[in-house]
């Protein structure tokens, strides 16, 4: 090709470019490639001259039709040959993702390219050339970072939380209780469905109570069920949750609400599988998995005498304490993103949330944890109304100023590795702008670095 004569500048230019490159006409037929793509992809350039994209790339779907490359259905989707339509009909450069089926070294490659496309015009000609970015590897790692930073629903980077997802998958196939503590909006719930997904009961019943939602009188009945006549309005029958999760799992749920009678029953179940139905005299078996949480500390509550000290140590046998969210707050970006992308799929898109609005995110205390990020995120979408999440579309109570929130005393005002860690992430690992979000000078941070060098080693 004129254009790039040979041992002209041009023409060293395009072989020094780091990825590979292909110039193909408004008919989609090669006219130059450089030596990186011929090293890449397993081609000639004298080989590949005058011949369509797909062909010269080998792509094994060239030939699905007659009609030859460009033509058949996997030509549609086409993630190169659109792009390069894009450039040449729209006259602006043009950026997209392909997955692609390339016969390279004789063998089959599942490959993802990050394809970049130019129009140029050459004797009066139209144009475009193409960049070929190998993003396999990388885009494997990015998923498997995505995978390591979710389990079973539950997400986090923080080390509490990596410990979490190891305790699930070893208490998994374990059949002895689990009790689950933490503030509310933890994900109490959630941790005990991965528990029941993981283990060997996850085709059977996962059924959940929660305690503290029921009243006294009904709650006996909801969870060993009744016979007709036991009490008005019994007008028949009447199977509880514990044999609707028969060869499952039942969650209790605020299991520190259970009144004493109730208790009593629970430990029988506990010993030997047994109870009988409220009013009932026949005696049931019942082969169940027991997890229960609270968010309350239920030690205490037995030292008040309010919880049966056998029972505890019954469903204690496998404690898991579940942190709150100031103490990962490492992990709120991750959070924000996933949920983001949940409300998405829901039909509620955002573009997502500018750098002084996550900044009050992570700086905020979360009393309610997981769930009132949850509920603020709803809140803001909102708000803003499909635009970029601002600080005014935020709920009221994480509005409050830099300066008050500089001045304010608790543990989450001060520097810590999680927040520093968060901070530098969300900053491309910029220390001037991490220092902004966290609130503090460059001095402070870098002083912090120094004590606490752990808090560069994100991934």
């Amino acid at each position: 090709m004129e254009l790039l004569d040979q041992g002209g500048f041009l023409k060293t230019l395009f072989d020094a470019i780091p990825c590979g490159v292909l110039i193909v006409d408004d008919d989609r037929r090669v006219q130059a490639v450089n030596n990186v793509l011929e090293r890449a992809f397993d081609v000639s350039e004298a080989e590949v001259i005058d011949k369509r994209g797909g062909v010269a790339l080998n792509c094994i779907h060239a030939s699905d039709s007659p009609e030859g490359c460009g033509y058949g259905d996997f030509c549609e989707s086409c993630g190169v040959r659109n792009t390069a339509l894009e450039a040449l009909a729209g006259g602006h450069i043009y950026k997209n993702r392909a997955d692609v089926h390339l016969l390279v070294n004789g063998k089959v490659h599942d490959l993802v390219l990050l394809v970049s496309a130019a129009p140029i015009e050459h004797m009066g000609r139209k144009m475009v050339i193409v960049l070929l970015e190998d993003i396999t590897a990388l885009n494997a790692l990015r998923c498997r970072l995505k995978t390591e930073h979710s389990f079973s629903g539950i997400i986090g980077r923080n080390e509490k939380i990596l410990e979490l997802f190891n305790l699930i998958r070893e208490v998994a196939d374990v059949n002895i209780p689990v009790l689950i503590q933490g503030e509310s909006g933890t994900g109490k719930e959630l941790v005990a469905s991965a528990i029941h997904n993981e283990g060997p009961r996850k085709e059977m019943p996962f059924v959940p109570v929660n305690c503290g939602a029921l009243p006294e009188g009904l709650l006996e009945s909801e969870l060993f069920g009744h016979v007709k006549g036991a009490f008005t309005g019994a007008v028949r029958d009447k199977r509880g949750r514990f044999e609707l999760a028969e060869g499952g799992t039942m969650f209790l749920d605020e299991v520190a609400e259970l009144p004493r009678s109730v208790q009593v029953k629970l430990l029988r179940v506990l010993q030997d599988g047994t109870f009988e139905r409220v009013g009932g005299e026949k005696t049931l078996s019942v082969d169940v998995r027991l997890i229960s949480a609270t968010n309350r500390n239920l030690k205490r509550e037995v030292e008040r005498n309010n919880f049966r000290e056998d029972l505890y140590y019954r469903i204690k046998v496998i404690p898991i304490d579940l942190p709150p969210l100031r103490e990962r707050r490492g992990d709120i970006q991750l959070l924000v993103d996933y949920f983001l992308e949940k409300f998405g799929k829901e039909g509620r898109e955002s573009p997502g949330v500018s750098g002084e609005a996550l900044s009050r995110i992570i700086d905020y205390s979360w009393p309610g944890n997981v769930r009132e990020l949850q509920s603020a995120l709803r809140f803001a979408l909102v708000k803003s109304a499909g635009m970029l999440i601002q600080p005014a579309h935020l709920p009221p109570e994480l509005k409050e100023t830099k300066s008050n929130r500089r001045h304010s005393r608790g543990p989450n005002r001060k520097l810590d590795p999680e927040r520093v860690r968060a901070a530098l992430i969300q900053s491309g690992d910029n220390k001037a702008k991490a220092a902004r979000i966290l609130g503090v000078g460059r001095a402070t941070l870098y002083r912090f670095l120094d004590d606490f060098p752990d808090a560069l080693a994100h991934s």
